[in-house]
C-alpha cells in the first residue's frame, strides 16, 4: 500500500475539470485507489465519488493506493495535480 497526503491549493478545490483529470489518471493504472477527505474515502477511479466529496481550497486530501503500480499512479497523481496547479 503506497500512501501520500496533499494540500489542495485551487480556489476553486477539485471542481469538475481537475476531478475529470484526476480520474482518468488513475484509470490508466492497474491499483485500486482511494481519495480520503473529511473522514470518508471513495474510488478515486469514480467522478461521481470524486466530487461528492466536496473537497474546497485548504482541504487536506490522502491518496491511497494498492496493488503491483501503487508507487506509480501515487507519482503520476502527484504530478497530475501539479501541473494543474491544484497543490503547489
Amino acid at each position: 500500500m503506497a500512501e501520500k497526503t496533499f494540500t489542495i491549493i485551487d480556489e476553486a478545490g477539485i471542481h469538475a475539470r481537475p476531478a475529470t483529470i484526476l480520474v482518468n489518471t488513475a484509470n490508466k493504472f492497474s491499483s485500486d485507489v482511494s481519495l480520503a477527505y473529511n473522514g470518508k474515502s471513495v474510488n478515486l477511479k469514480s467522478i461521481m465519488g470524486v466530487m461528492s466529496l466536496g473537497v474546497s481550497k485548504g482541504a487536506e486530501v490522502t491518496v491511497t493506493a494498492t496493488g503491483a503500480d501503487e508507487e506509480e499512479v501515487i507519482n503520476a497523481l502527484a504530478e497530475t495535480m501539479k501541473e494543474n496547479k491544484l497543490i503547489g
